[in-house]
């Protein structure tokens, strides 16, 4: 039906019932007079049926979707009668002296009732007889709060979704038994499993926006156990800013789970560091060197310096972040290897950084074990590299991305790491510039970790290899990593190790099957091999030396080191003369180095 059709219709329609309105009114009162020939009636009549229009008009009645009315239009509808009714009786004063009150009263409720009557039919008509044009999944809402009570009354009110709310979850036990827009409560969230299979669930929707990665991984919990699909609804805010519907769903990711909330930034003291500045990123186009420009993008430097080796790694987060920020600051790629010292020298020379963040490294574990001779060239002599040009221009601050594996290190990879941190921290004694240390687990979702991995195999139809079944590691999300960097550098007073409290190791078979069963499928179907701990790993990791613990927090969730002393005198050793050492020589040396075997550092020496 077209739109002047519709509203001529409606017109047509409101018009019958005014008139019905007020002349059953009068009869209801007065049944015995003949009340089409009086009058005062007619006038009465005439000036209601204008007045109403008018209203109508005013309160967009012709142009609402009366087939998705709810209360709001409800209350429109009662505003415009009101006024209209309202309208009549000033004029029956003006002209007769005199308002007929009981008359107008009946009137205003028939009216009421008629006009409501007939705009929610439309939805009745919708709502009851007309079938879906496929079949419905039946979903259970986690949260009966206002966030799932909108989400429930957006799908009853959309019939092109193919969600249908059967029932809510809420641990609330006054909600238990209540029905909201048709929908009852039917228990707590230990009561998932029983629900969904009393239900015959097809959709699990988490619609707690407030929740803790804590609650969301104990909900989770439950709705692993049952075949039901379980997802999140977005954010109250995304909402209401447009930016997505209440019903596009997201899928439970492992970040999801990782039982930990994120750690607030304190943006003024961040913003005072590299506002209007020029940053330097080393390793710009890695997995925490990319995200580390995107945070470090949002505080509006001057000049954003992305340098790498790799051309491909730069050109797409220099094309990332020009497609986003091109009139805001100037983006500035840079080929180069953190191992050519003088092209290194020229940089820092030419565009004289306030703040360097060296993400660059050779990070994967096993790879190093066969590799340390690169492993040494790449993580301390790049390192040494980067932060004596950072000295020589007077950089204000250098943060350096380091790992937990340099802590008690039994590997080649977190040895180089430890000896890095030891290279700055040496330099941090005599230097103008800030010289720290950010040390995080693994970073979930990044270039070599375990996540890209077991979703190959997933893919692959499985089974996902897992090296040890009691083997622990901290995680934690490339965002929070990067996040981290960032407040290390506005926190830097020089020669710190920042770590953040990264919760409870989590195991990494668990996070196996976690991932398995959000990828859709069973343990069974896929099933979980072990292979054995690799050459270099450690069953549990650690963030600090038992000699480099502080009890306090330095910021909500950081905590900082103590400085070991070490005798720098061995490094130097490393670094003349690991180009003659053979790769066994390198590993030995490395791993004593870091682990301050003194002894065992002399006869190697030799």
């Amino acid at each position: 039906m077209s739109y002047t059709k519709r509203i001529s219709l409606l017109m047509v329609l409101d018009s019958i019932i005014v008139l019905t309105a007020i002349y059953a009114g009068y009869f209801i009162l007065h049944p015995t007079l003949k009340v089409f020939t009086i009058p005062t009636l007619i006038f009465s009549s005439i000036c209601l049926l204008i007045s109403h229009h008018v209203f109508a008009f005013i309160y967009r009645l012709y142009q609402k979707a009366w087939e998705y009315a709810s209360i709001g239009e409800m209350v429109t509808i009662v505003k415009a009668i009101t006024f209209s009714i309202a309208s009549t009786a000033i004029i029956q004063l003006l002209v007769n002296q005199d308002v007929y009150i009981r008359v107008m009263a009946v009137t205003w409720m028939l009216h009421i009732l008629l006009i409501g009557g007939s705009r929610f039919s439309w939805r009745m008509y919708r709502d009851h007889y007309i079938k879906p044009k496929q079949e419905k999944k039946r979903a259970l809402i986690i949260g009966a709060g206002s966030a799932g009570s909108m989400l429930v009354r957006q799908l009853r009110k959309n019939p092109e979704t193919d969600l249908l709310p059967v029932g809510f979850i809420d641990d609330n036990p006054k909600k238990y038994k209540l029905q909201i827009y048709g929908v009852q409560v039917f228990g707590q969230t230990k009561d998932i499993p029983e629900i969904v299979e009393r239900l015959n669930v097809d959709n699990i929707i988490i619609a707690i926006p407030s929740l803790s990665k804590h609650d969301i991984q104990n909900i989770y919990q439950e709705c692993s156990k049952t075949p039901a699909k379980t997802q999140i609804m977005p954010m109250i805010e995304d909402i209401v800013s447009g930016k997505v519907s209440v019903h596009q769903f997201r899928e439970v990711e492992v970040e999801d789970l990782l039982g930990r909330d994120p750690v607030d930034l304190d943006t003024k003291t961040i913003s005072e560091k590299l506002t209007g500045k020029t940053i330097l990123v080393t390793g710009a186009g890695g997995s925490i060197g990319s995200e580390i420009c995107r945070q470090v993008s949002k505080f509006d430097p001057d000049t954003l310096l992305l340098l790498g080796h790799g051309e491909n790694s730069i050109y797409g987060i220099d094309m990332e972040l020009r497609t986003k920020y091109k009139n805001d600051f100037n983006i500035i790629p840079i080929i180069a290897d953190v191992q050519d010292r003088d092209r290194i020298f020229e940089v820092m020379e030419s565009y004289s950084p306030d703040v360097v963040y060296h993400a660059a490294a050779h990070k994967h574990v096993p790879l190093m074990e066969y590799n340390p001779r690169e492993a040494v060239k790449n993580n301390v002599i790049g390192t040494k590299n980067v932060a004596e040009a950072a000295d020589t221009f007077g950089v204000k601050t250098f943060v350096l991305v380091s790992s937990d594996k340099a802590v008690n290190p039994t590997n080649v990879m977190g040895s180089t790491k430890r000896i890095a941190e030891m290279v700055i921290q040496n330099l941090n004694k005599d230097s103008e510039t800030n010289f720290v240390a950010v040390r995080f687990g693994n970073v979930l979702g990044s270039r070599g970790s375990v996540i890209p991995l077991f979703k190959k195999q997933i893919q692959a139809g499985g089974p996902v290899t897992v090296t040890h079944p009691d083997m622990t590691r901290y995680f934690m999300t490339i965002p929070e990593a990067s996040r981290l960097v960032l407040q290390a550098g506005a926190l830097a007073r020089g020669g710190e190790i920042f770590v953040l409290d990264m919760g409870e190791p989590v195991k990494i078979v668990d996070l196996a099957k976690n991932l398995i069963n959000l990828s859709g499928y069973t343990l069974e179907e896929i099933g979980i091999s072990y292979a054995g701990i690799r050459p270099g790993e450690k069953m549990y990791e650690e963030l600090l030396g038992e000699n480099e613990v502080h009890s306090k927090e330095i910021f909500p969730k950081i905590f900082i080191g103590k400085t070991v002393e070490f005798d720098y005198d061995h490094v130097i050793n490393l670094i003349d003369n690991y180009s003659g050492f053979s790769t066994d020589h390198i590993a030995h040396y490395v791993l004593n180095l870091a682990n301050k075997n003194e002894g065992l550092l002399m006869q190697n020496a030799n």
